[in-house]
Order: C-alpha cells, then structure tokens, then sequence
C-alpha cells in the first residue's frame, strides 16, 4: 500500500527536487506518495510542519537550529534529514541604489564579492535596509558575514527586514528596501519588473553553503524512519535529475505550474542555466553552478557553524548553542537512507572557503 506523505514548499527554484520527484514519479518508485502544499512564507511553513499538518518540508537551513535554540516562537523540535541544495540566492538593489552604484563607477561585474559590497556599503545613506525572507535564514547569515567581514558594524549597520519572497519586488518598488537577499526566481521577478538589478549572486560570497534542507518533525524522524527513508532516496533521485543539463527544458516547464512557482519558464530557465539578466536593461552574467541539487547529507560542522553565528549575535551560550544545533542535523538517517541505492557513494565532507578566506568549519563540539 502506498503511504501518502504530505510536505510543504515555498515556491522557489530549490523547491524543484520536491516538485520533481512528484512529476517524474520518483515518489511512487519508493512506494511514497508526495502530496505537495504550498506556504507563502517561512514561519506558515514552520508552523504547519510543527503542528503536524505537514511530515516534512523544504526549509531554510538555519530553520531547525534555531527553533532548538528558542528563537522565532518556535514550536515543535525539528531535525533536518538532507540538503536540498547549495546556493540559488542573489542579493538585488533597488532601481535607486542601483543608479547610485552606477554613479559611482560600479561595474556589477557579479563575481566579486569585495568590490560589490564595499561599493554598496559606500552607497548607502543611512542604515542598509535590506530584506531576508526569513530572520533566521542563510540569506540573513550570508550578509551579516559578507558586510561585518568588509568593516560595516553588524546589526547596527544593516537593517534586515523580512519580507516573503514573492513580495520582494513589491518592497523594492516602494522604496521601503535598498536590497534584498533572496532564492531565484525573485531577484529575477524583480529584474523583470524593472524595480530591481542583481548586484551578485550567493555563491560569490560563499559557494557551497547549504541553503535548503528537508525539515521534519524531530519526534517523528526516529519513530517512523521507513517513509522517511523512502522520501529521502526519491530527493536524492531528484536532485540527480535536476542537475543533469538535459533535464532543463522539462525541469523549468515542471517548476513554471500555477501549483508551483507560477512564473515563467524562461524565468526558471536563468538560475538552473546560471545564465541570469541582471538589469532592466538585458545585461547578463553567467555563473557556474549558480545553484546545486546535490542533495547531499546535512554535516554538522555546518550546524555548528550556524548555532555559533547565532548565539553570537543574540548573546547566547557559543557551547550549548553548537551542542544543540548539531544535534539538529541527522547525517545518519540521511546515509542509512541512501545505503540501499545501487552504486551509493557518501558524498565526502567539502568545507568551503567565502570570499574572505574563512572556511565553513568550526571545531565540533566536544
């Protein structure tokens, strides 16, 4: 008999392994059926996996540290059970900042990390304020580091305001933000709507990073594993179609659906080709694996990373916030899940290096 297994999405490019396991029927190749529901923001998709409505979802990979640590009214413990996928996220500038940054010479050459954002911070009159789709997101963490590295004091320097993706290019057309960090494709929705031009992508800042994870319920990652299980090894078959090049021109038209993300598959085709237009005016950059679906194991170094940022910057114990957040990320449900596919090999531990140097690992807890 088939389990029905319901999970929530965001309507973003890095939802794409959960829409395509539905519609390539990696799922029902399980023994699973995948019955997706869609939540315009973060804290919605929170809630609706904390009080059951949902068994799992695609979330923010600070998402189960935090709520281990207290923060955002957190409910129910969470445990994240893989990684859905690297990077994806692009920082935009409102149509004003970006006259600005022209004025001043800026070239938006979109792969230098430290002559972007040392050319916004110079532009800035005032406090940056720039929108995160959620507090507690790598977005968040992505521009605290970026700026705090380029001497800009973090938080009293930057104004982060959270905004759900899809209303990113309304805020930018309003003038209540100067910039936003956000997943694909809403910094290109804003490209579209001529309110906003892409300064750099994510990867710039800190290739590698993971960005989205599978969320569940952490009472239930242990008391039910087999569906768990299964759902992981249909990701991961996912993930693997999606990278494949070939996959693209079915991959956008999947993702394009009024269920799904409802934009343009010509749209979607820009982060999965890393062919982005960055500006009104059609200038276009390519980036390399501008987002990855590797799907690989969550690694703790990774939480650690993330509980420490936290407990820093909201004056929480370093030590009991990393103890806490490691906890959250499950690499072993993940290998045991993947052990019974042909051919598996662990993707081996790859720290990453940003664009100051600094590698994505701290020591481990004791």
């Amino acid at each position: 008999m088939t389990a029905t297994i319901p999970v929530g999405f965001v309507p973003l490019i890095d939802a794409g392994p959960l829409i395509v396991a539905v519609e390539m029927g990696f799922d029902r190749a399980e023994g699973i059926a995948l019955d997706l529901r869609r939540a315009n923001s973060w804290s919605a998709l929170r809630d609706m996996v904390s009080f059951g409505q949902v068994t799992a979802a695609q979330m923010l990979s600070p998402m189960p540290v935090a709520t281990a640590l207290g923060l955002g009214g957190a409910g129910a413990a969470l445990a994240a059970v893989a990684v859905l996928s690297t990077n994806g996220e692009v920082v935009c500038v409102s149509a004003a900042m970006a006259k600005r940054l022209r004025e001043a010479g800026h070239d938006f050459g979109f792969d230098d990390a430290y002559t972007a954002g040392r050319a916004l911070i110079a532009a800035a009159d005032g406090p940056l304020r720039i929108a995160v789709p959620f507090p507690f997101s790598m977005h968040a963490e992505l521009l605290y580091h970026w700026l705090t590295a380029l001497g800009l004091p973090a938080p009293s320097g930057i104004d982060i305001r959270t905004v759900p993706p899809p209303l990113m290019a309304a805020a930018l057309a309003a003038g209540e933000i100067d910039a936003c960090c956000v997943g694909e494709p809403w910094g290109s929705m804003a490209v579209e709507r001529g309110v906003g031009t892409l300064l750099l992508p994510g990867s710039a800042i800190w290739p590698g990073m993971p960005e989205k994870v599978l969320g569940v319920r952490a009472d239930l990652a242990d008391s039910n594993p087999e569906p768990l299980r299964a759902l992981i090894r249909a990701l991961w078959h996912a993930g693997q179609w999606l990278n494949d090049p070939r996959s693209r021109v079915t991959a956008c038209e999947m993702l394009s659906g009024r269920d799904y993300l409802d934009v343009p598959p010509e749209v979607i085709d820009r982060a999965l080709s890393g062919h982005l237009t960055i500006s009104a005016r059609g200038d276009s950059r390519v980036v390399p694996q501008f987002v990855d679906f590797g799907h690989f194991a969550p690694q703790q170094a990774h939480a650690a990373w993330i509980g420490g940022r936290l407990a820093a910057r909201l004056g929480l114990d370093r030590g009991t916030s990393q103890d806490a957040a490691c906890a959250t990320y499950r690499t072993d449900l993940h290998e045991n899940a993947l052990q019974s596919i042909p051919g598996y090999v662990p993707e081996p531990e790859v720290f990453e290096r940003s664009f100051d140097g600094q590698i994505f690992t701290p020591a481990l807890p004791k």
